[in-house]
């Protein structure tokens, strides 16, 4: 393992048990930051394609599965109806007319690749999804998990989904500049980089995405405020960018 700092590690887990929920983003005064952030983002685009997800299309029924940290939730009584998949199941609803699309969300707080790896096959029993997204890599950061065993961990649980005939999208951590100076999470980022491209399977580089909105002024997230309405506000539009990389993978699926 990389050693961590007991106290550091304690402040991560505190950062991370509440992303952006208690609102450590700000948004600059702008008419409407939520379009700026769609174009900020600069090219989001499917590397593979999501055959089975095209499937799931033809036949109008959609289920999507979402694993990963709390960083997939928002605090709060609203929290899971503002967080980034309730808008991604909206924005494939408005997209895909005529599909039944469900999106559910599986949260495991502080949980490493490798322990979410160990519920995996519950949830693809639960539904058979045909798109497993796959948020991980900061709780292994903050724990200091050896590169190699992270990167075995996401391997095994991209044969469990392949076998089970799921499509396979991995999500990055996402950017915080106070995270970023304290936390060293490149090595990790790359790991999921790497395995992205060697197993053909789709990266959404969530951390890239959301660093380009902090440097562009689209939103301030290293500021902070007591409501969660500009935490909303990146949910949202990480939910648009992900529903259009999925139906665009879908599309470049022989179509059944």
């Amino acid at each position: 393992m990389i050693p961590r700092a007991p106290l550091v590690a304690a402040l991560l887990a505190a950062l991370m048990s509440a992303p952006l929920a208690g609102g450590t983003a700000v948004a600059q005064d702008r008419d409407d930051p939520s379009k700026d952030c769609i174009e900020a983002a600069g090219s989001v685009a499917p590397d593979f394609a999501l055959p089975h997800a095209a499937e799931a299309i033809a036949a109008k029924r959609l289920y999507i599965a979402v694993i990963g940290s709390a960083s997939s939730d928002l605090t709060g009584p609203r929290g899971t109806n503002i967080a980034y998949p309730a808008a991604l199941e909206q924005a494939l609803r408005t997209a895909l007319n005529g599909v039944d699309v469900k999106v559910t969300t599986h949260a495991r707080p502080r949980a490493t690749a490798a322990e979410m790896d160990e519920g995996l096959q519950s949830i693809l029993n639960d539904g058979h999804p045909a798109l497993v997204i796959w948020q991980t890599g900061t709780a292994d950061a903050i724990k200091g998990i050896d590169p190699d065993d992270f990167r075995t961990a996401l391997d095994g649980g991209i044969d469990r989904m392949r076998t089970a005939g799921t499509d396979v999208m991995l999500v990055n951590m996402q950017y915080s500049p106070r995270i970023e100076a304290m936390l060293a999470v490149s090595a990790y980022a790359e790991t999921m980089r790497m395995v992205a491209v060697q197993r053909q399977v789709d990266l959404f580089d969530r951390f890239d995405i959301m660093k380009r909105w902090n440097e562009d002024g689209v939103f301030d997230l290293g500021g902070a405020t007591r409501t969660t309405g500009i935490a909303e506000k990146v949910h949202s539009c990480l939910g648009r960018l992900l529903a259009a990389v999925i139906t665009d993978g879908a599309k470049m699926a022989p179509q059944p």
